[in-house]
């Protein structure tokens, strides 16, 4: 009776993995996972070639774990056991802390800072140096500034970071915003900060540029919810976000060029609402180059922001006290075609980066 039970187990494990193995070549590929947000490898091309120097195998064991079936539940199963079972702190480098998910940054990686100095240091040197200008940098922390350390997580050297941009950007005033902020300023499932949160942060960045803003808005909320980059990341059911943006009188009367798509809007694409990235909504997301105009404002004053997506929802909040705002993301905009696009004379410029970029500045052209 025993041995026949075993056979059993056997057999209907057996069946199991053949169905699977079956259901992987069967079933058409997936191009993009929503939860992760990132493409998924797809079947690669053999050549004699490739299977010779092993990049085939390469590819195709990357194929495998992209395109199994059932994954995404075989990712919960997983995070559930991590966390809760096992006890781990993290699983593949997301933590949660009092309902946050956030991402380990850690170690300081100070080659990389320094590149990013070097990178803007480069533009300083080539188009703002010797003219009429106003430069200013600032610093936005990630969610780990406020969650890692006092809960006992690995966390990155923080004040060196800002040193080695203060000290290899001279050239610029530095605004700290730290103080604005706090954990509740950021959404639970994602990175960025939640716009109807950053009154106090854009008036402090507005009075160090010597402009003013009036900081009253509208808020409104999005009907569809929001799961954030880390909730898909972290692979665990967490509650979904709704996303606020905010509205005046000044921001309903702005025009936005997106140079990029070379269309004109608004400060809100409410096409992004739809979309796989709900925070897309502000200023339609990554673009390489895009100008807000503000025809309430009557005294000439330009602004340009050279920003990483946390750029995107705080912008607008500054749009008040400047005739018009230039962004430009250099993660997707050679710095050698600036002057291409943009005139440097007479005008402020706020260099605006998260840490999560300067500590991983590989992006920056």
């Amino acid at each position: 009776m025993k041995e026949y039970k075993n056979l059993i187990f056997v057999v209907i494990v057996g069946m199991v993995f053949a169905s699977m193995a079956l259901a992987a070549w069967v079933l058409p590929s997936k191009d993009f996972s929503d939860s992760e947000r990132r493409k998924l490898a797809q079947f690669p091309e053999f050549s004699f070639d490739a299977a010779w120097d092993g990049s085939f195998r390469t590819k195709f064991e990357s194929y495998t774990q992209d395109q199994f079936p059932m994954r995404d539940s075989f990712r919960t199963v997983k995070s559930f056991s991590a966390y809760y079972m096992l006890g781990q702190l993290d699983n593949n480098g997301i933590y949660l802390k009092d309902g946050y998910a956030a991402k380990l940054e850690y170690p300081l990686n100070e080659e990389s800072v320094i590149h990013a100095a070097d990178r803007f240091g480069y533009i300083y040197e080539k188009f703002l140096a010797n003219k009429n200008l106003n430069i200013y940098l600032s610093i936005v922390p990630d969610k780990s500034f406020f969650l890692a350390k006092p809960n006992g997580y690995l966390s990155m050297d923080y004040d060196r970071m800002f040193t080695i941009m203060r000290e290899n950007m001279s050239y610029a005033r530095y605004i700290d915003i730290t103080g604005t902020l706090d954990i509740t300023d950021y959404y639970k499932t994602d990175a960025h900060w939640r716009q109807e949160k950053l009154a106090d942060t854009a008036t402090r960045l507005a009075a160090k540029m010597g402009v003013a803003i009036s900081g009253v808005y509208t808020e409104h909320a999005l009907e569809r919810p929001f799961y954030g980059v880390y909730y898909g990341q972290s692979s665990l059911p967490l509650p979904a976000e709704t996303i606020y943006y905010l509205t005046n009188n000044v921001l309903d009367g702005c025009k936005v060029t997106d140079y990029e798509m070379g269309t004109v809007g608004g400060i809100y694409d409410m096409d992004k609402a739809a979309g796989k990235d709900p925070y897309e909504i502000f200023l339609s997301g990554s673009r390489s180059l895009i100008t807000i105009e503000n025809p309430k404002c009557e005294n000439g004053r330009e602004l340009i922001i050279f920003r990483d997506s946390f750029g995107s929802s705080l912008a607008p909040l500054l749009v008040e006290g400047y005739s018009k705002v230039t962004l430009v993301d250099i993660r997707y905009l050679s710095v050698d075609y600036l002057d291409k696009f943009v005139t440097f004379n007479d005008q402020d410029v706020l260099f605006l980066f998260s840490t999560l970029i300067l500590n991983n500045s590989e992006t920056l052209t």
